[in-house]
């Protein structure tokens, strides 16, 4: 028909179907599904009358079984690649559309049943609706609105001030809502009417928020990651095994030489230095229009807001130099082993001797794509290490150490242990930082308490270096260090006192705190993203009552000590065996239980008593309604995007489409024009549809060769990034454009958000030539 293949029409009619209910004006959730059943149906039409004819290889053909007499694997002979080959006209569904519609109902119920209700992607997922919730309790309290007045006042006296700020505080609300939407569109109500107010240029000031707001694609803790995550990891693993099996290797672990894996948690590691390179290049390029036109970007000076007494120098001494000085001491002192580890646990099975750094045990075929892979040295070092480990009578089985081979082996850890435990060190370092930074608030205050602080925090440091060996249990360790622990906290409240007084500490402490936990959390490998996100969830809805119980001007104490009693029953739970049924059980862990589960119980309350002030000033409603408005939404397209893929699979549109990228023999390549059609599908399709539906097409391709799966997922959330920017069909242009005033124009939005698009073009170029920027972090962490 139309002189092309029955697939490709297929193809295009799953297109149209789909591009014609999303412009229907139904909700996209359900004309995603509804596009599925439609093309279904007329495909279905179409072939039982006999007019879409699929021009399959023959595989009966001499030609073919040549090809596969040369090594060639059959996922590998496509048409595409061997044109030449004879071919055979065949129904694009050889046993029925009947028979394609059972297979995808069952289809269609397994993949709800294993990433939607309960299978292994389900507890990644359930991160979506906790940092959703996490987002729009912290844009529905007015946090936003108190970060972006904060920050005018710190920048807003520079050329291009508030634009500068802007792109702070869109960073600073990436980081904590992830949502595109309504990072937009709150900064738009309230920093657009300001910056339009002191003369800035409608173009810059416009550009600058739509970009900004964008940052919650790429800033951890990302829900476009997230979602990307569970995808790719599942994906990268299949590509690879199929790429092993094609190289003619048993599996991937073979082939590569390491596991095919990759999380969530290694994501968000990958995507920080991106993200941040993003937003000092919007920054730089803001303070750099308002020194070339100044006119357009002028100074502004915000009144408002308690500042300290500290002159410029002391100011720089102690809140950067002093800090520097302390980090970079603790840094060097765990570099020649003063701080460290002093974990002595010994497993009482010895561990299993050492294998090759590759198996060389494979094929003739396996063996040569293995040496073209890692290089002739590797696999000569691998065949060396195999003929000792042989010679020594093969690799070693564990067996259970006696009890003196355990007594000596705890005495090697003893004596190989820092002077210094890790732990202790960076937890006083933390209260040393408060208290510098509280002597630069206030040089001119009682500096006595500061001074007992920093007092109990030598005494601790001495005494964890002199009296509690790596032997030390962790009751002793709290007895020991309790007197300096007290004298450094007498020193922290007092301290936490002077640096209230200062509005930018105040208003970015807090949130900045709890992205550093949930961050943190994820980043130090501490848990993976859905503890870390109901932690921040938790978080956020805590801080949302204590800034309403601050506008009532009522007392939230029950808010703070519930988030200290959250800090003690992690170090309750992290610093002694709770596990108090067992045996052994000691007195001190008794202890350390009953305080944790005190400390619980009262987190618990504090929690329900902020429930019960957002629900008083009718905050929490609107939250939860929102959360599962977008969650909702965020599931039913992964129901119907599903059902449209296996739509597209049952007729073999996904192969054909695989086949065409394949034929190409350069990597990069395939990768480039993947990153051209996902950027102009991002025109018209969110992200959801993007990663739900074209991903899990073009993705075993893309992750299937030798690229980085961090950086092709990265690049892959940076180019929808841009697309979303992108006139004329960016979807943060129009959410900017229904909460822009009358005056500024749809010309002035896009004129102003083209150069934020260059920027973004040129931070993928550079992503392009510098991988190491995604890959940096990730392998700094994991050594």
């Amino acid at each position: 028909m139309f002189g092309l293949d029955g697939v490709e029409i297929g193809l295009i009619i799953v297109f149209l179907c789909l591009f014609g209910g999303i412009l229907s004006g139904f909700p996209v959730a359900f004309a995603i599904g509804g596009a599925g059943v439609i093309s279904f149906a007329i495909i279905a039409g179409l072939d039982s009358a006999g007019l879409l004819i699929h021009q399959a290889v023959d595989t009966g053909s001499q030609a073919y079984n040549a090809l596969i007499a040369q090594g060639i694997h059959p996922e590998a002979i496509s048409t595409f690649r061997y044109p030449e080959l004879p071919r055979v006209a065949e129904a694009v569904f050889p046993s029925g559309w009947e028979q394609a519609m059972d297979r995808n109902i069952a289809f269609v119920v397994n993949r709800m049943n294993e990433r939607v209700l309960a299978g292994q992607s389900i507890e990644t997922l359930l991160a979506v609706l906790m940092f959703v919730l996490m987002g729009i309790t912290l844009e529905r309290s007015k946090i936003a609105n108190d970060l972006l007045t904060t920050m005018a006042r710190v920048f807003g006296p520079l050329p291009g001030g508030l634009a500068v700020s802007v792109v702070v505080v869109g960073a600073f609300l990436a980081a904590s809502t992830g949502i595109v939407g309504a990072t937009v569109v709150t900064m738009g109500l309230l920093s657009l009417p300001t910056m339009l107010r002191n003369r800035y240029s409608p173009e810059l000031a416009t550009g600058v928020i739509a970009a900004s707001g964008t940052l919650g694609q790429i800033i951890p803790p990302s829900i476009v990651i997230v979602l990307l995550g569970t995808l790719a990891g599942d994906i990268y693993a299949t590509a690879q095994e199929t790429r092993a099996q094609l190289a003619g290797c048993s599996d991937a672990l073979t082939y590569l030489g390491q596991a095919a894996v990759v999380s969530v948690g290694t994501l968000f590691q990958a995507a920080i230095l991106p993200g941040v390179m993003l937003a000092v290049l919007y920054g730089g390029y803001a303070f750099g229009y308002a020194l070339l036109r100044p006119e357009h970007a002028p100074p502004v000076a915000v009144e408002g807001g308690a500042r300290g007494t500290a002159s410029r120098g002391q100011t720089l001494t102690w809140f950067l130099f002093v800090p520097l000085g302390l980090i970079a001491a603790v840094v060097l002192a765990t570099s020649v082993n003063i701080v460290g580890s002093q974990d002595i646990s010994v497993s009482s099975y010895s561990d299993a001797g050492k294998t090759a750094v590759l198996r060389t045990n494979v094929s003739e075929q396996c063996q040569a794509s293995m040496i073209d892979l890692h290089g002739q040295e590797k696999w000569d070092a691998a065949l060396d290490e195999q003929r000792a480990i042989d010679a020594a009578g093969g690799v070693a089985t564990s067996h259970q150490l006696s009890d003196e081979e355990m007594q000596a082996a705890i005495a090697d850890k003893v004596a190989a242990a820092a002077p210094l435990s890790t732990p202790i060190t960076v937890g006083f370092l933390l209260l040393a930082l408060v208290l510098a930074w509280a002597r630069g608030q206030a040089p001119t205050a009682d500096m006595r308490p500061i001074l007992i602080g920093v007092g109990g925090i030598v005494l601790a440091l001495i005494v964890d270096a002199l009296f509690l060996p790596p032997t030390a249990s962790p009751g002793q360790v709290v007895v020991r260090l309790a007197i300096p622990l007290l004298m450094a906290l007498y020193g922290v409240r007092y301290a936490m006192g002077l640096l209230s007084r200062n509005d930018l500490l105040r208003v970015v402490f807090p949130p900045l705190v709890l992205i550093v936990a949930v961050l943190g959390s994820i980043l130090g490998g501490i848990t993976n993203p859905t503890p870390a996100a109901a932690l921040g969830a938790g978080g956020a809805i805590m801080l949302a009552a204590y800034r309403k119980l601050q506008d009532e001007q009522k007392s939230g104490k029950i808010i703070i000590w519930s988030s200290l009693a959250v800090l003690i029953m992690i170090l309750a739970g992290t610093g002694f065996d709770l596990r108090i049924g067992v045996e052994t059980a000691r007195f001190e862990d008794w202890v350390a239980f009953i305080v944790a589960q005190g400390a619980y119980h009262f987190a618990i309350f504090g929690l329900l008593y902020a429930c019960w002030v957002l629900w008083r000033t009718g905050v929490l409603k609107v939250v939860v309604r929102e959360t599962a408005k977008v969650t909702s939404m965020v599931f039913t397209i992964l129901i119907g995007s599903q059902l449209l893929n296996l739509v597209v699979i049952s007729f073999g549109g996904e192969h054909y489409i695989q086949g065409f990228l394949r034929s190409f023999d350069n990597e990069f390549t395939v990768f480039l024009l993947v990153m051209l059609v996902l950027f102009v599908l991002g025109f018209v399709l969110d992200f959801l549809e993007i990663i739900y539906i074209v991903v899990p097409i073009v993705g075993p391709v893309i992750y299937g060769g030798t690229f980085d799966p961090k950086w092709v997922t990265i690049m892959i959330a940076v180019n929808l990034q841009t697309s979303f920017l992108t006139p004329p069909f960016g979807f943060a242009l129009f959410y900017l454009r229904g909460v822009a005033p009358p005056e500024v124009t749809t010309g002035h939005i896009y004129r102003g958000i083209v150069p934020f698009v260059l920027i973004q073009v040129l931070g993928l170029a550079v992503l392009w030539f510098f991988p190491s920027i995604v890959t940096i972090v990730p392998n700094l962490l994991a050594n």
